[in-house]
Formats: C-alpha cells, structure tokens, sequence
C-alpha cells in the first residue's frame, strides 16, 4: 500500500511494491506449503528440516509474509502473480542455504488494494493479531531467522507480530528485510528490537518493491555483511 495507513504496533508493512516475478524457492528448501495428502484430501503442513546449513555453519530458517493481486505501483496499480516481498525472499534463496516457511493468513486479504489497505488500518487500530492457516515452525533448531514482509502504513503487517509473538526467538539472530513503495526500512528493524529483546537483530535490507527484480547488488552486500555468503 502506499503511505496512507499509519505507524507503531509492531510490524504492519506497505502494501507497497508487492510483487512481479514469480520466486521459485530454490537454494532454500521449500518446507511452507502443505500438501494434500492422497488419501484424504487434507492439507498436510510441511516442517522446516533444521539439519540444512549455511555456509558458514549456521542453521537458517527464512521467513517471509507477502501477497499478490492488485499492488501499489508508481501511484498507480498493477496485478502481480507473486508478491515482491516473496520474489525477493526468492532471490534469497536462490543465494544461501537455508529452510524457508511462508506466512499465510488464515483470513486471506482481499485481492483488491484498496480493501486490503482497509483491513490493514483496522487492524493496526485494533492492534490485531491476524490468525496464521498453518502451524508455526519449530525453530529451536536455527541460528539465523530472516523476517520479510511488505512494509503498510509505515509498519509490517499485523500478521508478523503473530508469528514474532507465537515462538520463542530468545538468542537467535534477526535479519528483516523489506519490500516498500516510499517508505523505505520506516524504523522495522528497531520494532523488531523493541519486540525481541533477547534476540540480536540486525540492519534490515529494503527494497522498493517495483525495483525488486533489479534488487541483486544491494541484496548480495546485505547478505555478505551478515556472513550469509
């Protein structure tokens, strides 16, 4: 969204840029999305395997909240088949060993903007924590969580702080990054700070999300400054 929504109940993020080129989640392994099992038709969650390394030793798990449809562009609209949040967590992938795990909600927005902005508004008036459809990941087994979302109304989607609230990240390492319309990184990684006292967070990356497919340069120097690559 672009910058008509509002700030400061931990992580809400734009329903800026989000999205254009789908991210086929490669160097990560795919463990978000459940399948359906054959004999019965149920979606089965998928759980993240710990034993997948970085190359420095660390266990990542990345994680990353997005959505498609109709999307902010250049003060106009357009529809993407992917979110730019999760191109770019594609691209993040594609670069470092790691387990990925997408956010979805068990209410899904509205594949319209201006609804979705909406929603995003009441819920940060509300100070809302948006349910989660699948089961949260286990991560006592990583070192290093990577946190994406869009960036709404100057914060990350309310849906973060239900995944942030919802596990016990005390000692690992946080490394958010963001996809934007004009807000840049708008203080998300201090929100995560305040949020996570006893987890190391880092500088985020931010994107603007009608760059994202041009994002390469500054995501291989965030990602070789954490000793991610």
């Amino acid at each position: 969204m672009n910058e008509s929504l509002s700030r400061r109940t931990l992580l809400t993020a734009g329903l800026t840029g989000i999205t254009a080129v789908a991210a086929v989640l490669t160097g990560c392994t795919a463990e978000q999305r459940p399948q359906e099992s054959p004999a019965t038709g149920e979606r089965t969650p998928r759980t993240p395997d710990p034993e997948r390394t970085t190359v420095s030793g660390s266990r990542v798990l990345l994680v990353y909240f997005s959505r498609a449809g109709e999307n902010y562009y250049y003060r106009g609209r357009r529809d993407l088949e992917v979110g730019n949040t999760e191109v770019l967590a594609g691209m993040i992938s594609d670069r470092i060993d790691c387990v990925t795990y997408e956010i979805e909600a068990a209410d899904p927005y509205p594949d319209a903007y201006d609804p979705t902005v909406e929603r995003n508004r009441r819920e940060q008036r509300d100070d809302a924590r948006p349910a989660i459809a699948n089961p949260l990941p286990d991560v006592s087994g990583y070192d290093i969580v990577l946190l994406g979302s869009p960036v709404w109304n100057m914060r990350t989607p309310m849906i973060m702080s239900t995944f942030i609230e919802g596990l016990d990240l005390a000692g690992k390492t946080i490394l958010p990054f963001v996809t934007y319309a004009v807000s840049g990184m708008s203080g998300i990684d201090d929100d995560y700070r305040d949020a996570l006292p006893d987890s190391e967070v880092r500088d985020g990356l931010a994107i603007q999300g009608e760059t994202v497919a041009e994002a390469a340069p500054d995501l291989d120097t965030w990602l070789s400054a954490n000793n991610l690559v």
